[in-house]
């Protein structure tokens, strides 16, 4: 009933139809997190073209960039951020677009990467970037020159993106031929195609070092992309397990991945 629905609306109405659709389809949930702060946690309004974006800062030292996913929020992070700040580095966390204490309503992947690419240029330079869920696709679809030698922390990383976001259209039944209007409208606004997204493809192709930590169980990114993604023998993988998708965030296996990757390379 609602493919057949949103079919008949494209075709009588199609402006009004793809506002709907893009208010219904890229409208995230704002969940109510009361997390308490961390002890010197900064708060920080950031300006861009894709609204006011809000930073939360925590240590002092070299800077770790990081990045939540759909629906999720920086207040995620703040027992990593504890750690990292703890390592002697500066932990800096923001909200996408519509996410958290940022402006916006509508959220999609190329705003998220234009806003993520705007930032990196605001903050100088960083020494790396963690991501979890949605973060990673985020991260891996950017073009900013500085990612190609960082290192990567992806945490429960959606390394299948494209497909994953169809397969999630296709099984609410909503008509794919009017999400497909949605997309190209978009495409054509931040001349981002969906077909150049590829974050296994980019994972692979990269210099940096990265590390995954995942969990087998993980309901809403396939552990078996980081399997594949393992399988060119740089990118490294930890799997863990009753850990899910968001509890992993603050697990000792994640803490135990950030201090493998700020230590010195060995020397043969």
């Amino acid at each position: 009933m609602l493919g057949l629905g949103t079919r008949l609306h494209h075709a009588l109405a199609p402006a009004h139809a793809k506002r709907t659709a893009s208010k219904l389809l890229l409208t995230p949930q704002r969940p109510d997190r009361d997390t308490p702060a961390p002890a010197g946690l900064v708060q920080q309004a950031v300006h861009t073209r894709e609204g006011t974006l809000m930073s939360y800062r925590l240590g002092k030292g070299p800077v770790w960039l990081l990045m939540h996913g759909w629906s999720g929020s920086a207040s995620q992070f703040y027992p990593l951020m504890s750690h990292i700040a703890a390592q002697g580095f500066t932990a800096l966390a923001y909200d996408h677009p519509a996410h958290g204490q940022s402006e916006g309503h509508t959220g999609h992947l190329p705003r998220f990467v234009r806003a993520f690419d705007e930032l990196l240029e605001r903050v100088g330079p960083i020494e790396g970037v963690i991501t979890h869920s949605m973060g990673g696709a985020v991260t891996l679809a950017s073009q900013h020159p500085a990612l190609d030698r960082l290192p990567l922390l992806l945490i429960s990383p959606v390394l299948d993106y494209v497909p994953q976001l169809y397969g999630m259209v296709a099984r609410s039944g909503y008509s794919i031929r009017l999400f497909d209007a949605v997309v190209k409208e978009i495409e054509q606004e931040y001349q981002h195609p969906l077909s150049t997204v590829d974050p296994l493809g980019r994972l692979v192709s990269r210099t940096g070092q990265a590390l995954i930590v995942h969990d087998e169980e993980d309901r809403f990114a396939p552990h078996q992309d980081s399997l594949r993604a393992a399988q060119d023998g740089r990118t490294r993988l930890v799997s863990t397990r009753g850990l899910g998708h968001g509890r992993i965030l603050a697990s000792p296996p994640v803490f135990a991945a950030f201090d493998q990757l700020i230590q010195p390379p060995v020397q043969a």
